[in-house]
């Protein structure tokens, strides 16, 4: 077996199942810690602050779920988990946010997530959203709930095969305006990093960097990094 999908790639009969938590709030992370470890069940063996290193920590231990925090620096907990899919197919993943919003709760699905749990209910319900997203069933929260029934019916009302997205994005959305290569440049750039940081985060040249934020700018009807930063912060890749 490969060390690409040698983490998460079985939970262990009998044993708890080791959990990745992401968060670069560490209070946050000690108050989910506390409550995953107080279970028999679960245990945290490894911490992240962003959602890069969450996937060197997954790709480095052994681990069955990571729990991703969305608004996170560097990488975004739906990049991070984009990311951990490709690498890591049997990692059980699941989003742990502040944002009770649609778009959000479709992309975490999109990027492989199965169970998206909001931080105002998590003493409620993270438990267990991390027992079913182990079990490999879906954990919805309820304003989600209400988001699928809506999406299924407006698909039935456009004509479209129920399982069908119609050429648009994920479950009637639109596709987003950039790729997801160009939303990490976009994030980073938005947190101050310079092309060549860039660059060596992201494994690619300095140059490349430019190009991608060139087709940004053009993309997006944009100007400078201001305008940048300001759309980052509105779709919700940074904090403001």
């Amino acid at each position: 077996m490969s060390d690409e999908t040698r983490p998460g790639s079985a939970v262990r009969s009998g044993s708890p199942t080791r959990v990745l938590l992401a968060d670069d709030h560490t209070l946050v992370r000690r108050g989910v810690r506390l409550i995953l470890d107080g279970e028999p069940d679960l245990t945290v063996v490894a911490e992240a602050g962003d959602g890069a290193e969450a996937v060197e920590r997954a790709r480095a231990g052994d681990v069955d779920l990571a729990v991703l925090d969305v608004a996170m620096p560097r990488m975004t907990g739906l990049q991070a988990a984009r990311e951990l899919s490709r690498r890591l197919p049997d990692l059980r993943i699941l989003i742990l946010t502040m944002y009770d919003n649609e778009q959000y709760f479709f992309e975490a699905l999109k990027a492989g997530a199965g169970g998206y749990v909001l931080k105002s209910v998590a003493d409620r319900d993270l438990v267990e959203a991390c027992r079913a997203v182990v079990r490999d069933e879906p954990f919805i929260y309820p304003g989600a709930e209400r988001a699928l029934v809506r999406s299924y019916l407006e698909r039935l009302h456009r004509g479209e095969g129920v399982g069908g997205s119609g050429g648009g994005g994920v479950d009637g959305l639109p596709e987003r305006p950039i790729t997801e290569r160009e939303e990490e440049i976009l994030k980073l750039v938005a947190e101050g990093f310079t092309s060549r940081e860039i660059g060596a985060l992201l494994y690619i040249s300095a140059k490349t960097v430019e190009r991608h934020r060139a087709n940004l700018l053009a993309k997006l009807g944009m100007r400078d990094r201001l305008e940048l930063t300001r759309y980052a912060i509105r779709v919700g890749l940074i904090d403001p």
